[in-house]
């Protein structure tokens, strides 16, 4: 199986986010041919085009409610991607703010410590009909397709992903990300920003199953459909969305908590 990973620094991966990259920077940082590199990168979800004599993220010239958005969440039966493994998986196309598509499944797996039964409800003999690891993730990845990937605290969910995806003889993920906590912290106030307490002070969704995979890729749905409702107009492309949640100034916290108040 032909596997490729990103071999270019950070200085480059931010020139082809914003300013673009000379063909000459771009070669000499990839090993193989550049056609061939280009093709490879495609193949995990990553489109780098040329444009006026420089090479770009497809995502610098694709338009917010033009992009593919694929929204996910995964349940682990450990943090540890060494030992552990997924246990379920959901995800949504969103595209202009609507759903067009969604995934979701359970993974068969032997054993679930009963701390994290405890926390999703999911057992060991809930995925005894499960499809397997390998053929989970082999429909996620065509349902992933080039889409920006989408996740709460993303960096866990990608990484969990595409380390597993190697596991299992796939090539890692190299799709655009974008993490709707960090989008949060810069277009809406809040106390805290963990899903279920968004969720609580929000209503995202009313009928949240929290730490079930598709009840949470719900939630972050809302979530990110407001995030976007408060976007500076100035944010127009894909690229411009993702460097805003990265670069953009946190909005001050309230000093209290609103929803202590309600409990009272």
């Amino acid at each position: 199986m032909l596997r490729h990973n990103i071999c270019l620094d950070d200085k480059s991966i931010s020139r082809l986010s914003t300013r673009g990259l000379s063909l000459k920077t771009l070669k000499d940082q990839l090993n193989d041919e550049l056609d061939t590199s280009l093709e490879l990168f495609k193949l995990q979800g990553l489109n780098i085009v040329k444009h006026e004599g420089y090479f770009y993220f497809d995502t610098r010239f694709i338009p917010i409610e033009e992009a593919e958005f694929c929204i996910v969440d995964i349940e682990t039966n450990g943090s540890k991607i060494e030992k552990h493994q997924i246990i379920e998986i959901a995800a949504v196309k969103v595209l202009n703010n609507k759903i067009i598509d969604k995934f979701e499944s359970l993974v068969y797996v032997e054993q679930i410590n009963p701390a994290i039964t405890e926390i999703t409800g999911i057992k060991a003999e809930d995925t005894k009909d499960a499809p397997q690891l390998h053929k989970v993730l082999e429909e996620f990845r065509i349902f992933l397709g080039d889409a920006i990937f989408v996740a709460h605290d993303v960096k866990f969910d990608y990484m969990f992903i595409s380390k597993s995806m190697e596991k299992i003889g796939l090539p890692p993920l190299l799709n655009r990300s974008l993490c709707s906590l960090a989008l949060a912290e810069r277009t809406i106030v809040s106390y805290r920003y963990a899903l279920s307490y968004l969720n609580d002070s929000l209503n995202l969704n009313p009928n949240a199953q929290h730490h079930r995979a598709m009840s949470d890729v719900l939630t972050t749905y809302g979530l990110f459909l407001l995030s976007l409702e408060k976007l500076d107009e100035n944010i127009k492309n894909v690229e411009d969305l993702i460097n805003f949640s990265k670069e953009a100034k946190r909005l001050k916290r309230p000093k209290f908590d609103p929803l202590a108040k309600k409990e009272e």
